[in-house]
């Protein structure tokens, strides 16, 4: 086979499947430019072929005769699966050159489509951020100076009256400062009642109040959480390149539920945009703030009609692609200045507020604290204040944030409140055996401090903990038994429900997924209880009531326990496919369960699986073999990059000397 059939052969497959990859599992920001490249390849090699075969039969000047190659076995699935041309079938040939410059084509697309028609600068859109019983944060963007001033009215939705409006407040002027949004905060609120809003731009929004702490409705709470969404992907060229096919699901879905079930709000943990996937167009201000306004230029958040998902307040913290990949260099070193802004303006605005012990001046503080209905929640910046990973000293929340945390850990906590909700964009599980120092697992000592105060906090202060993460684009749920319990083999068994501190991790809400399978238990400290990889859409609902809860003795009957019962639902796509339960006694009943059972734990009961549709097979071992491989070849790749930076160290040092 002459050279340019090889080229031709060889670059077709690259582009092919590369596409595919980009399009359809992971949107890598190599890949366009490997499929831009291959196709050059491509057809420079067919330009070769078509140029020997109209020479073929002649004469050069030196009387030489070029003869055609001779070919064999170009059947029709050849050359459609190849790529190479063939004269017995000219349509079929046309038709794989065809397919290699459409995928080009789809590549960039995705690429740029986006990017090039869809800046946001004239978005006009208003959101609710963080209620409370009396309060709601309302985010506005207005860029069209025909518009101010802007008026904002609210009424409750009950008694829907032009008459019944009130006005809330007059905003004058927005400027480029801000990227033209403000905070309005609803005031005077009743509690547990739902609302609407209306701007006299003709923007419009409802919302619900939380409940008075204290009272029956301050029993039930549900909310939903997740993390990562990108638009458009996987990819559809029929899509509108700013859509989000998760965020659709999940409202859909939401909006079926019944109304005990239907979210307070959304805790959203990181990854809101991918400045840096497929590509970086630049790292300036200007360059976030074009994200941001672009994933709320989606059309998604409008569909479906019915309770669209921006009447959902969102919470949020913030991840590494906000800012750079796998970001540790704190919230000085750029791109983060330009990183923050956008994120202030967008998310911190209307966030809920600072703890009440923030020990660090409260305009340079991104960890949030708040208490809705049976829970009390410590939002985490895991990004801002992390120093370099897998040192001695290493911290990922800085040493004002930890002290935060560490307090308010401490803290009891009203009678009706039995659930404190650590949320923070990367697992706390070392469980993950690829990026590992990225997340918790590269912070092991002030885990370790973290994890100790936590379950103080379980022991003596009547309340139980959970974790909540996000940031892998997969679906696993650990627990962290108290090594002060004294556990057996039995009570650390991989794969299993049981005692201790439990984190839920959930992703993609909208994005790709991990192919192989990167988490599984090592050791007795990260108990691995279900991994869910697959699946495009991954979210995760929590429901907390008050019901009386059955829990097992030690004689072997049921004993009757007034708790309040959490319950997390994890939905892929818009099916539930694994449902968990813990319980916390009630403040008077903690006794029974210590009396009547032989749990480790004096106060809580194990979890339970509720429900599970995910069962492994026979694949799930072979991809977890993979993971472990490219495990490994990380590692012999890190440490061969380690020993030829201490090589080349070394020649400069003495280069230097001499």
């Amino acid at each position: 086979m002459s050279l340019p059939r090889v080229a031709a052969a060889v670059s077709s497959a690259i582009l092919r499947f590369m596409a595919f990859v980009f399009l359809r599992w992971i949107p890598g920001h190599h890949m366009p430019h490997i499929v831009a490249t291959s196709l050059v390849v491509y057809l420079s090699s067919l330009f070769c072929l078509s140029a020997d075969k109209s020479t073929a039969g002649r004469e050069d000047t030196k009387g030489r005769r070029h003869d055609p190659e001779p070919v064999k076995g170009d059947g029709l699935l050849k050359t459609l699966l190849t790529g190479l041309p063939s004269a017995r079938f000219p349509v079929a040939s046309r038709f794989t050159i065809l397919v290699n410059v459409v995928l080009t084509l789809f590549s960039l697309d995705l690429l740029l489509r986006g990017v090039v028609l869809y800046s946001g600068e004239d978005l006009s859109f208003s959101r609710i951020g963080y209620v409370s019983p009396t309060t709601a944060n309302l985010l506005v963007r207005e860029p069209d100076p025909a518009q101010l001033p802007l008026v904002v009215f609210y009424q409750q939705a009950e008694q829907p009256d032009p008459s019944r409006w009130i006005e809330e407040g007059i905003i004058y002027s927005l400027d480029n400062s801000t990227d033209f949004t403000t905070t309005v905060t609803l005031k005077n609120l009743r509690p547990d009642s739902r609302y609407r809003y209306s701007l006299s731009n003709n923007g419009t929004g409802s919302f619900t109040t939380a409940p008075l702490p204290g009272t029956k409705s301050a029993n039930r709470l549900s909310f939903l959480t997740s993390s990562c969404m990108k638009p458009n992907f996987p990819y559809n060229p029929r899509s509108h390149p700013l859509r989000f096919p998760g965020l659709e699901t999940m409202t859909r879905t939401i909006n079926k539920l019944p109304s005990s079930l239907r979210p307070a709000f959304m805790l959203f943990l990181g990854d809101f945009i991918y400045i840096d996937v497929p590509h970086r167009f630049g790292s300036s201000a200007s360059h976030y703030r074009s994200e941001y306004r672009r994933v709320y230029s989606s059309p998604s958040w409008s569909l479906p009609p019915d309770n669209p998902a921006i009447n959902l307040p969102w919470l949020h913290t913030l991840d590494d692609h906000e800012i750079a990949n796998d970001w540790s260099k704190g919230n000085l070193t750029p791109p983060y200045p330009a990183a923050a802004d956008p994120f202030i303006h967008y998310h911190v605005s209307v966030n809920p507020p600072i703890p009440a012990t923030p020990f660090a001046a409260r305009e340079n503080t991104t960890y949030f604290s708040f208490i809705h209905g049976p829970a009390s929640f410590f939002l985490l910046d895991t990004r801002t204040y992390r120093s370099a990973p897998a040192h001695a000293n290493s911290s990922i929340l800085g040493s004002a944030q930890l002290h935060s945390l560490l307090a308010y850990l401490a803290r009891p906590e009203p009678a009706e409140v039995r659930w404190k909700i650590i949320s923070s964009s990367v697992p706390f599980t070392k469980n993950w055996h690829v990026g590992t120092t990225d997340t918790w697992g590269g912070f092991l000592a002030e885990r370790r401090a973290v994890f100790d105060a936590m379950w103080h906090a379980e022991r003596h202060l009547g309340v139980r903990v959970v974790l909540l993460s996000g940031d892998r684009h997969e679906f696993a749920a650990t627990r962290f038994p108290d090594p002060a319990l004294g556990l057996t083999s039995d009570d650390v068994r991989p794969n299993s429900p049981g005692e201790g501190l439990h984190e839920f991790s959930v992703g993609p809400l909208s994005m790709f997924y991990l192919p192989v399978r990167t988490y599984h238990q090592t050791d007795a400290e990260d108990v691995a209880i279900k991994y869910v990889p697959d699946g495009n859409v991954k979210y995760g609902l929590i429901d907390i009531e008050v019901r009386d809860e059955r829990v097992d003795s030690a004689t072997g009957k049921s004993v009757v326990v007034p708790s309040s019962v959490l319950t997390y639902s994890l939905y892929v796509e818009d099916e539930v496919v694994w449902r968990y339960s813990l319980s916390a006694p009630l403040p008077g009943h903690e006794g029974a369960v210590a009396a009547a059972t032989s749990f480790k734990h004096p106060r809580l009961p194990p979890g339970r699986v509720v429900d599970d549709r995910r069962v492994d097979g026979w694949d799930a071992t072979v991809k977890v073999w993979i993971g472990q491989v490219e495990e490994s070849a990380r590692e012999v790749f890190r440490r061969v990059v380690g020993v030829a930076e201490g090589v080349l160290d070394s020649v400069s040092k003495v280069e230097r000397v001499d």
